[in-house]
């Protein structure tokens, strides 16, 4: 319920002046990531050197798979499965 008297720009005024200055203070918002990025770094390179998979990362650093894969670097990654190619009769 609006208060009477304060119109919508002094409210949405408001409502920013808090996240403003938590950005003075440094601070960004948003959640922090599960993985630091030495973690990180590291399951990118296991991913990439196929030596886990990527249950095998999870359980190594105590995250949940969808973590792992939502710090992995696809466009980077090499595939795991070679790409199917169609095989044409002659």
């Amino acid at each position: 319920m609006i208060e009477q008297g304060i119109d919508t720009a002094t409210l949405e005024g408001r409502a920013m002046d808090g996240p403003t200055a938590a950005r003075g203070r440094g601070r960004v918002g948003g959640r922090r990531p599960k993985l630091t990025e030495d973690q990180a770094t590291l399951a990118q390179q296991l991913y990439d050197a196929r030596e886990k998979t990527v249950q095998q990362i999870a359980d190594l650093l105590g995250v949940p798979r969808s973590t792992v894969y939502g710090h992995l670097d696809k466009a980077n990654a090499m595939p795991r499965r070679p790409e199917k190619t169609m095989v044409t009769k002659p």
